[in-house]
């Protein structure tokens, strides 16, 4: 199936590693150029070279989205190199564990404006290219837990969950742009940081990781955590032609581990 993407230009952020690393190598082995956008330039260059070295265009940038003033420069960056963002994946780190009760508003407040409030304002950068051209994609990488609450991550609970509701509006504004906006939800993929999550709940509970591991994965129903490929291709799909119709819709990538319909 040619998804029909080659030669377009891609924003994927938090694209050093893990989720957002799989996406933006994903995408490039779509054709589509990608800014892979990064809080550390070391793996920012990680990924951009892996790209390069199969044949793929890459711009790494350092990128701290808890800083908003460096949204201009980064995207004007970025436009000079490949030109207007057709494709924008947001997709930002997670806060530490966290309960839901008794956090200082300050934590609060940071991780709004890296998690939500810099994806809002990035997103409003780069939609009048995208409607000038009657065309965009924009992908949200949120979390599980935005349908199913996970215990001790009630900040990511809260504010991934923000992002849903913004997204949706979103979609509606801009479908007749010929722009889609979309929420992506990973499971248990296979990550650095699920990898942090299980030995953080096995210190808690002074087990083993293997064992708290074991027990996450047997309540999947496929059996095992998910690969990187699999969640990149999935938004990569959402990035593409072929996915005009789907618009303001929540994609779970999750192996059937969310019980909820």
């Amino acid at each position: 199936m040619d998804l029909g993407i080659r030669g377009k230009t891609a924003l994927v952020l938090g694209a050093g590693g893990g989720l957002g690393g799989a996406i933006a190598k994903s995408l490039a082995r779509e054709g589509v150029r990608v800014v892979v956008g990064n809080r550390s330039s070391e793996g920012a260059e990680r990924t951009a070279d892996e790209i390069r070295k199969t044949g793929g265009e890459a711009l790494p940038l350092a990128w701290d989205l808890g800083d908003l003033s460096a949204i201009e420069s980064r995207v004007s960056q970025a436009e000079r190199t490949f030109g207007s963002i057709d494709i924008l994946v947001n997709n930002t780190g997670g806060p530490p564990p966290s309960t839901a009760a008794g956090q200082d508003p300050s934590l609060w407040s940071s991780h709004f404006q890296s998690m939500v409030l810099s994806v809002i304002c990035l997103t409003d950068r780069v939609l009048p290219a995208m409607r000038e051209k009657k065309w965009g994609r924009i992908i949200t990488s949120t979390s599980s837990g935005v349908a199913a609450p996970i215990p001790n991550l009630g900040i990511s609970n809260a504010l991934r969950l923000s992002l849903v509701g913004w997204s949706k509006t979103l979609a509606r504004e801009v479908g007749r742009d010929g722009i889609t906006a979309n929420v992506i939800v990973p499971g248990r993929i296979a990550t650095p940081r699920i990898t942090f999550l299980d030995q953080q709940k096995a210190k808690r509970e002074g087990r083993d990781v293997e064992d708290v591991s074991a027990e996450s994965i047997a309540t999947i129903p496929v059996g095992r955590y998910g690969e990187l490929e699999e969640y990149g291709d999935a938004a990569t799909f959402l990035a593409s032609v072929r996915s005009a119709y789907i618009t303001g819709s929540v994609i779970r990538v999750d192996g059937g581990l969310i019980a909820s319909i």
